[in-house]
């Protein structure tokens, strides 16, 4: 199991090489293509090339790669903190379809606290700033202060090309369907887990996304659906796995399909950690 960063906290140069193998050891940022400026050294970039593997079934955006690209819930980076979040909502405008490359822009702090923050962002079209494609906000929370002196890291790029070939994110991020019908993602792995050894959000994104579309696409017999918001709120950090989600899909009005989730770590206790809900839209 991965070990929680904060326990190294009395040893500076194990916990910065610790963060160092962590970070650039995390599937989430790199498998999507998102560079950090506040962690990683080199320029400054806050765009996102995106791939056929980020699209839903009509041709428009999942929500993941999105939610990834701006977490939000900014309360400093793993270099001066140790966050971790509470909420994220994100809101899609635009299911840009004929978009090559998404940028986050205009993120600020709303407001910083001694222990919360929250902050937003919006996402746009990086070739067309005026055509704005998804609103982020958030809400985090500090559980550490690691040492002095952590410096940024060299980013350790994914080179993923755009292909026919390539497998779904669930896949990717080693989630599946179970044979009792779940949703699942496995036991706690490093890549897939945040410094302070939890379930890191990007899985949890394309974990609960990938069953909110399924149990819409049941409920309906429609599987052209396009989020438009999302909903999630981490009550506690995943520990242990497998990690299963519960969901329920309901009609709603206007070719709206909502969907309630929630994500249980089913090694302690099957403790709820984390709720979702989710509004799609079916596409004609």
């Amino acid at each position: 199991m991965p070990r929680d960063i904060r326990e190294l906290k009395d040893d500076p140069q194990a916990y910065a090489d610790e963060l160092r193998k962590r970070w650039t050891g995390l599937l989430s940022y790199r498998y999507i293509g998102r560079n950090h400026g506040s962690m990683n050294t080199g320029p400054a970039d806050d765009t996102v090339t995106l791939r056929r593997d980020m699209r839903n079934t009509a041709g428009g955006l999942l929500v993941a790669p999105l939610s990834i690209s701006a977490p939000e819930g900014n309360v400093g980076s793993d270099l001066v903190t140790v966050p971790n979040p509470v909420v994220h909502c994100c809101q899609i405008l635009d299911d840009a379809r004929d978009v090559k490359r998404i940028e986050v822009v205009d993120s600020e702090v709303l407001h910083s606290g001694t222990r919360m923050g929250y902050s937003r962002s919006k996402i746009v079209d990086a070739d067309d700033h005026s055509r704005v494609i998804a609103f982020t906000e958030g809400q985090g929370v500090r559980i550490g202060t690691p040492p002095e002196g952590l410096r940024k890291m060299d980013e350790d790029r994914l080179e993923i090309a755009d292909s026919p070939d390539l497998p779904p994110l669930w896949q990717a991020f080693g989630a599946f369907l179970r044979e009792d019908g779940h949703w699942v993602l496995p036991p706690l792995s490093a890549e897939l887990a945040s410094p302070d050894a939890a379930l890191h959000i990007g899985p949890q994104h394309v974990l609960l996304e990938t069953a909110a579309n399924a149990l819409a696409a049941e409920l309906t017999g429609d599987d052209r659906l396009q989020m438009r918001t999302w909903h999630v709120m981490f009550l506690a950090r995943g520990k242990t796995g497998p990690f299963r989600v519960d969901g329920e899909a309901f009609h709603g009005g206007a070719g709206r399909t909502g969907v309630r989730l929630t994500l249980h770590d089913e090694g302690a206790g099957d403790r709820r950690i984390t709720s979702a809900s989710a509004i799609l839209e079916h596409l004609a």
